[in-house]
């Protein structure tokens, strides 16, 4: 076995075992810590325990593991085809855009019946247009800069945030709803939420696995690419529209959780190098595992507060990260 094939299986063993054992940790807490035995007692049999167990934790899991995957592929997809470490949906306002589709259906569009609906389709269009958007400001002629890009995702998104902002203010009784969904929380999506999403992010995965090779020669360039055979700009479309789906699902019911995309898929490059075969679908388990830690970071560091939205914890890690690597970038290029 190669020493590739080995660092790369040596990462997925790491990552399932770190995830077995978050997932056994986020479990045995129900507002005391259980024994193991407590533990498969509380699954086995539907009482008080079972309900918190079942009905939190777990559900905290699959959240967990589906939007912080769904984040760390978008982030891998997006800084391949766009050939910037420092792309991702938070840093390129996509997670904004998003979210005021999902805050204004909240507010204004969705009923009862339809919120479950209404929201990711918002989000959805919402998030597809802030993509155009961007690209289309960093885009001169045949070629897009990428320190453009770079700037204008922030400006959208720093302007799409002030609109979030404005929602806020404007929410009235649903105020203290919409403020703790815009910190980052998957303590509070439901089954039928989940089962909305899980199609979205696994489609939107298969089709970035599926371009995996396209994305590859889309790194060298496009004239690369195109030698190549690649159609770069129907792929880049149809990954733009897939990636912005990915956004949407996983920031609709959970609120803005930023840096997963730009962390996750940049560590996991260096270790296991830049092929988008591997890389695309071992972003997705190490997003998850990265964000089902911060969420236990943050419910367990927490206590006495009650439950610390996890999108804070991300951004005090990521936003480190990205100043790193901008001073990098910046030794790089000398800007």
């Amino acid at each position: 076995m190669s020493d590739k094939r080995s660092r790369v299986l040596l990462v997925v063993v790491v990552l399932l075992v770190a995830f077995a054992i978050l997932t056994y940790f986020e479990l045995i807490y129900a507002s005391k810590w259980l024994t193991f035995n407590e533990l498969w007692t509380a699954i086995s049999r539907e009482n008080s325990v079972y309900r918190i167990v079942v009905n939190f934790n777990v559900k905290r899991v699959v959240v967990g593991l589906l939007v912080g995957g769904a984040l760390a592929v978008s982030g891998a997809v997006m800084q391949a085809i766009f050939r910037n470490p420092m792309a991702s949906p938070y840093i390129l306002g996509l997670s904004s855009g998003a979210s005021l589709g999902a805050a204004t259906a909240m507010l204004f569009v969705a009923t009862s019946a339809t919120l479950m609906l209404t929201v990711p389709l918002f989000a959805f269009v919402t998030c597809m247009g802030t993509m155009l958007l961007v690209y289309g400001l960093a885009r001169v002629g045949n070629e897009t800069h990428m320190e453009t890009l770079l700037l204008s995702g922030i400006a959208i998104g720093a302007l799409l945030q002030a609109l979030v902002s404005l929602l806020t203010y404007m929410a009235g009784d649903k105020l203290s709803d919409i403020v703790f969904w815009g910190m980052g929380n998957i303590s509070g999506v439901s089954w039928s939420e989940i089962g909305i999403i899980i199609p979205l992010i696994i489609t939107g995965v298969a089709v970035a696995i599926y371009y995996s090779k396209e994305i590859n020669a889309m790194m060298m360039g496009d004239a690369h690419a195109m030698n190549l055979g690649v159609d770069v700009k129907k792929v880049r479309l149809i990954l733009l529209i897939f990636v912005s789906m990915l956004t949407a699902a996983a920031v609709c019911f959970v609120g803005t959780i930023g840096f997963v995309g730009l962390v996750v898929p940049h560590i996991m490059r260096i270790l296991i190098g830049p092929d988008n075969r591997t890389l695309i679908p071992i972003s997705f388990l190490a997003g998850g595992v990265f964000l089902v830690g911060c969420d236990y970071a943050a419910h367990i560091f927490s206590q006495s507060l009650g439950v610390l939205p996890v999108g804070i914890l991300t951004a005090l890690i990521g936003a480190p990260y990205f100043i790193y690597l901008l001073r990098r970038r910046k030794r790089e290029v000398g800007w």
